[in-house]
């Protein structure tokens, strides 16, 4: 595993994408910037496991390395499914795909595409993860990809939604940002890496208060939902069809 200094040095400012270069350090970034990710993947297997019914389908949207796909896939005990990991970055799906043809991984039930996820169908699904990527779609795309998800799930199925969130009282807001940017410098990143990192992202990861992801999964249809896991200004929701 690659070590994550993209932002060690100085640097003019662009919006952050997820490219080669992102790709071949992010299970480093993605662990030393999310707290508590190591618990929100190993959970979503044990969700997946007990919601994911025989002969369905998991899809696992916006995949990245395939983080949340192999926790399912090991806690899985039967085979009778299939699961879909599907990203639009061409980095990460041949990073994930040349993982999944080592032996060890070879048998597992996961296919994967480099694809939109607004543009793909859903249907059939026990299980959809969502794991901190609805806060890059676009605001204006969330509530339709959120209803076309809520309508492909099988009634009982569930939805996963990890997401980074904002509070409506700026105060708390701002202090949880602070300890958030705490937390990173205490895995080792640097002030800079910290601020140039925010700033790469300021255009490009929206968040919304969970109050507003409450109000879209509701709307959508789903039945029941709640926060399972938070640790500062990040969680992970559970929503029932």
């Amino acid at each position: 595993m690659k070590t994550d200094n993209i932002f060690s040095t100085p640097q003019a400012r662009t919006d952050f994408v997820f490219d080669d270069k992102v790709a071949s350090v992010f299970s480093d970034m993605i662990n030393r910037s999310v707290p508590g990710y190591a618990t929100i993947l190993s959970m979503i297997g044990v969700l997946a496991a007990r919601f994911c019914a025989p002969g369905t389908r998991i899809y696992d949207l916006g995949c990245s390395l395939g983080g949340a796909s192999l926790a399912m896939a090991h806690q899985i005990a039967h085979k009778d499914y299939e699961l879909l990991a599907i990203d639009n970055s061409p980095a990460m799906t041949s990073r994930l795909e040349s993982l999944l043809a080592i032996p060890l991984s070879a048998d597992l039930p996961i296919t994967v595409s480099c694809a939109d996820i607004c543009d793909i169908e859903i249907n059939n699904a026990s299980v959809v993860v969502l794991n901190f990527t609805l806060q890059f779609i676009a605001p204006e795309k969330r509530d339709a990809l959120v209803k076309k998800i809520a309508d492909g799930l099988q009634p009982g199925g569930i939805l996963i939604l990890s997401e980074k969130i904002r509070f409506p009282a700026e105060p708390l807001n701002d202090l949880f940002i602070d300890l958030y940017h705490e937390f990173k410098q205490a895995q080792g990143y640097s002030a800079l890496e910290v601020a140039q990192k925010r700033a790469a992202l300021e255009n490009v990861l929206i968040p919304e208060t969970i109050d507003a992801h409450k109000q879209r999964l509701h709307n959508a249809g789903f039945s029941s939902c709640d926060v399972w896991f938070q640790c500062f200004n990040f969680c992970s929701m559970v929503a029932v069809r």
